[in-house]
């Protein structure tokens, strides 16, 4: 089995990291989050340094201790964020050779997101694994835009290896040395691809993350996923970024990314929507997506079922619940139905992850 060394311990690979984009996995604690086999987390610099602000969690101690959160950290740039929200509404960002300038509401202050504050901001945050400021785009901007997005990310990634250089050189040493990801973007032109990843491999970082829309309209995995794994170094470990398809995570493991994170699983335990493997994870074929199904909570026919969600869990939703009480407290809308929901596929992404581990030939 391979493992990612990190100044907050090894990561074993592969490894969902769920979002908590503001410092919080939602609905749950990280001492319970770490009990279901959550190994590391994502969080957001963008919504961070709005608020409470990434002086004041560096003033806190760090991320780590200011979300009690004792494993590795992974820190988003924010410029997926910038990109929705001027997706949403032009008038509220623009992007230039410079950075990203932006508001994140009508109202508020304009701020600018450049590739050196943005590596400023995750180290006062002080994240195990940093990611470069990179401008993703839309499947259907034209290649004009997609042209322009490769030479920003590109150009970016440059200024912020700089910066995390000197960064680490005022630091007076290698002990504890964060990781500097590049994000590999060039929508869904090959050779845009091709030109994007042999310019960050040129540059040299510790690891590679697939950048854009992963999934098409269909909700199957793009071509580019593929190309990305083949361009980028077989030791570097790859970030398969917004993958959280449980089918696709296993199609990406396979094709070599280490890496995932998305809102998928917390969201949807939050719609009443768990999920459950269909036989013993550690007997199932993974191909395909027989291996699990959705049970979603809010039918009425669970309201007198006594099964747990799942008779292969061991989380405490399913070791001490029943579907019907679990039913019962999404029909009053109790916050326990929440956090028994969320805590449930977080230990089903975490146990996804130990069969994954397992075919990599973790004992």
């Amino acid at each position: 089995m391979r493992a990612l060394a990190t100044a907050h311990g090894p990561l074993r690979l592969p490894a969902f990291c769920p979002d908590a984009t503001r410092a919080v996995i939602r609905t749950v604690e990280a001492l319970a989050a770490a009990a279901c086999g959550i190994e590391a987390v994502m969080v957001n610099v963008l919504h961070l340094s709005s608020h409470p602000g990434t002086s004041l969690v560096r003033a806190a101690g760090g991320i780590h201790p200011f979300m009690a959160w004792k494993g590795p950290v992974l820190s988003d740039s924010g410029g997926f964020q910038v990109l929705s929200l001027i997706q949403q509404s032009p008038e509220l960002g623009s992007v230039s050779p410079r950075g990203f300038s932006y508001r994140l509401d009508r109202g508020h202050a304009r701020k600018t997101l450049t590739p050196e504050r943005c590596m400023q901001q995750q180290f006062r945050l002080g994240a195990d694994i940093m990611f470069c400021l990179d401008h993703c785009t839309h499947p259907s901007h034209p290649a004009e835009r997609q042209r322009e997005s490769v030479a920003h990310t590109i150009a970016w990634a440059r200024r912020c290896r700089q910066e995390f250089d000197r960064r680490l050189a005022q630091r007076g040493g290698e002990e504890g040395r964060p990781l500097l990801f590049a994000v590999v973007q060039g929508g869904s032109e090959p050779a845009l691809r091709r030109e994007c990843a042999e310019a960050l491999l040129e540059t040299g970082f510790d690891g590679y993350g697939y950048g854009g829309w992963p999934v098409g309209s269909d909700g199957a995995l793009v071509e580019a996923v593929g190309q990305v794994a083949e361009l980028t170094p077989p030791d570097a470990p790859r970030h398969a970024l917004g993958v959280g398809k449980p089918e696709s995570i296993v199609r990406c493991a396979r094709m070599g990314y280490d890496l995932f994170d998305c809102t998928l699983p917390t969201r949807d335990a939050r719609h009443a929507r768990l999920y459950a493997f269909t036989g013993a994870p550690a007997h199932l074929s993974l191909e395909g997506s027989d291996f699990y199904e959705y049970v979603h909570m809010q039918d009425e026919r669970h309201a007198r079922d006594r099964r747990p969600v799942d008779e292969h869990c061991d989380c405490p939703c399913c070791l001490d619940y029943t579907r019907a009480y679990l039913h019962h407290l999404f029909v009053i809308r109790d916050a326990l139905a929440h956090r028994l929901a969320t805590l449930h596929n977080l230990r089903f992404y975490a146990q996804l992850m130990q069969r994954l581990q397992a075919e990599r030939g973790a004992p």
